[in-house]
């Protein structure tokens, strides 16, 4: 596979989109909401009952950051008491051919 790779001016590095794509969304607990976000938007206790064994700071400090890298979007609903939403923006729906590639990859090759 052959990367495109470009330089970094400032800092006079290579820049592969591969590796930048995967700090962007590397990471298990980044992919995992990006996962369950695909089946359409959520709340922040249906996320954390979904995803299981992870606690409310860790899960809530990748929301943040897929939030600010605008992979996810966080809607707050002003119903009494108020709802916050999470769901995946254009950038992270443009993630769904990926994530079936991941998925035939682990049909295939992950032991059930």
């Amino acid at each position: 596979m052959q990367a495109s790779l470009s330089i970094n001016k400032e800092r006079e590095t290579e820049i592969c989109p591969m590796v930048e794509s995967i700090k962007a969304v590397g990471g298990e607990w980044k992919l995992i909401i990006i996962r369950y976000l695909s089946d359409g938007p959520s709340g922040f206790n249906e996320l954390m009952r979904r995803i299981g064994n992870s606690n409310a700071k860790t899960i809530s400090r990748t929301l943040q950051s897929l939030t600010s890298d605008g992979i996810v979007l966080r809607n707050v609903r002003s119903t009494q008491p108020f709802r916050v939403e999470y769901s995946l923006s254009d950038k992270g729906k443009d993630l769904s051919g990926v994530f079936r590639e991941l998925m035939q990859w682990g049909e295939k090759w992950i032991e059930k």
